[in-house]
């Protein structure tokens, strides 16, 4: 492919060489490059790109694309842009074919609910007999593939990448993920997604190696909302007014508030042995009553994103409840059926915000006990163990106390700072450091009404120690205990 036609969208300046040079491929890894590639340097927060010049022109790179001035030889086209990951966006999106213009794009973005939503929708229109890709913090599903994830939303490359992959294997669709760092980093450049979707936030993500403050992420997420053409927002959240600011898209709400095109009223609990779920009637754009197989308000929010997208797709009533009644995803409130007695789940809450939404809403089904089993990863902020174990101690009835990817860090440490923060509650608690005996004693000493939540790993199926991953899947763990393994 020319070099011009991958430019084509992009503000550049030729520095060197010639725009009309044929370009093998499109790499932003040195270990990648090869005779004729076009090399981008990425400024990453550990490497810089711009210092594996003189490598890449050794291994045959004939095209540099830049921020800064680099020395190359003269028969090296050399091309200096404001910021190359912008810049990557569109040259990846050029480089594949553009594929996005051949799906219909979903992205979906929030501090809450971004993964739940995604398979929510993907649930629904496939129901409705669409072909659905889906790139998201889990996995990335293409056809039969199922590729895990790294990040919840991948380089611009990989993105492109994908979207050309399920053009390929017939996808009519996409649904994603879009995190706040994949809009600040340009992830999502290089296309217009045709709905994007803002389910809530609050502070989340702040630090020094993501953003400076709320303000900065609050502007990073609302990016997305110049980025697609139809914007589908939580009319609830009380930062909805800065949400919206200088949208570019059609708009369209959903929550509770009145002002909501699409509007949850008569919400109820709805419960059985080892079943918790929500009921509500849907108002506004569509009218019919709503009842799913997840618990709490949240999930009320959550069924109403996707609703309000697949209304879009002229999906019938019928499908879409059929499809919320089978929706599940792994790891996030996902029942796991050891008795007729109680109810136990696996959860990703991994810190205090999350954890208390979650025991917040299951105290709301008046279980006997609220039991909550979690541990705290090593190598990480230590406020965040403190405030789990303060939520945790405030609102379980029994806290197990164990190990959740300890890293580098004794487990045994990292368990006495979450006992920091439980000291400032009256919650009980046992410590179990193995998290296979742990959970062994949640399933043992379940009494009749309990709810049971495993908290922290959700998803995740290893325990990564002193560097190196483990295999550990807490659905083969209950198996193994409830096999007496």
């Amino acid at each position: 492919m020319k070099l011009s036609s991958l430019l084509e969208k992009l503000e550049y300046t030729c520095v060197q060489g010639n725009p009309q040079q044929e370009v093998t491929g499109v790499v932003y890894d040195s270990r990648k490059v090869t005779e004729g590639s076009l090399f981008i340097c990425i400024r990453g927060a550990v490497v810089d790109g711009h210092k594996f010049v003189p490598d890449v022109v050794a291994k045959g790179a004939k095209v540099l694309v830049v921020e800064e001035p680099v020395t190359a030889p003269s028969d090296v086209t050399v091309i200096q842009v404001a910021d190359t990951r912008y810049a990557m966006a569109f040259i990846a999106a050029a480089w594949f074919g553009h594929p996005a213009e051949k799906l219909k794009t979903i992205g979906i973005t929030g501090t809450k609910g971004k993964t739940t939503t995604t398979y929510m929708v993907k649930s629904i229109l496939e129901n409705a007999g669409y072909k659905v890709g889906l790139i998201g913090t889990i996995e990335a599903i293409i056809g039969d593939k199922v590729i895990p994830a790294s990040n919840t939303t991948p380089e611009s490359y990989v993105v492109q990448e994908y979207f050309h992959e399920m053009v390929e294997a017939g996808c009519d669709c996409v649904v994603m993920e879009v995190s706040s760092q994949g809009l600040m980093l340009h992830r999502t450049q290089g296309f217009v997604f045709d709905f994007g979707i803002f389910t809530n936030i609050e502070p989340d993500h702040i630090g020094p190696n993501e953003h400076k403050d709320f303000d900065h992420y609050l502007s990073c997420k609302a990016m997305l909302l110049k980025q697609c053409r139809v914007g589908i927002v939580n009319r609830d959240d009380e930062h909805f007014d800065r949400i919206v600011e200088g949208h570019t898209c059609t708009l369209e709400t959903y929550g509770f508030s009145e002002k909501a095109d699409l509007r949850a009223e008569d919400a109820k609990l709805v419960g059985g042995k080892g079943y918790l779920g929500i009921s509500y009637h849907l108002k506004g754009l569509m009218d019919f009553p709503v009842e799913i197989d997840i618990p709490g308000k949240f999930s009320i929010y959550n069924s109403l994103t996707a609703i309000a997208i697949c209304r879009h797709f002229k999906v019938s009533k019928e499908n879409i409840l059929k499809a919320l009644k089978v929706a599940k995803v792994k790891g996030r409130i996902e029942m796991v059926k050891v008795s007729d007695e109680f109810t136990l789940m696996i959860d990703y809450a991994h810190n205090a915000m999350a954890l208390e939404s979650l025991l917040t809403t299951l105290r709301e089904y008046h279980p006997h006990r609220l039991v909550c089993l979690f541990g705290c990863g090593g190598n990480r902020s230590k406020l965040r163990r403190y405030e789990m174990g303060e939520v945790s101690g405030r609102l379980a009835d029994l806290t197990i106390i164990t190990s959740d990817n300890p890293r580098d860090e004794e487990p045994q440490a990292i368990i006495d700072d979450i006992k920091v923060g439980m000291a400032k509650t009256e919650g009980k608690y046992v410590e179990i450091p193995d998290r296979k005996e742990a959970i062994a004693y949640a399933i043992h000493h379940g009494e009749p009404g309990d709810i049971v939540v495993l908290a922290g790993k959700g998803h995740e199926d290893y325990q990564e120690i002193k560097g190196k991953k483990y295999p550990m899947d807490e659905r083969v763990l209950i198996a193994d205990i409830l096999a007496g393994k």
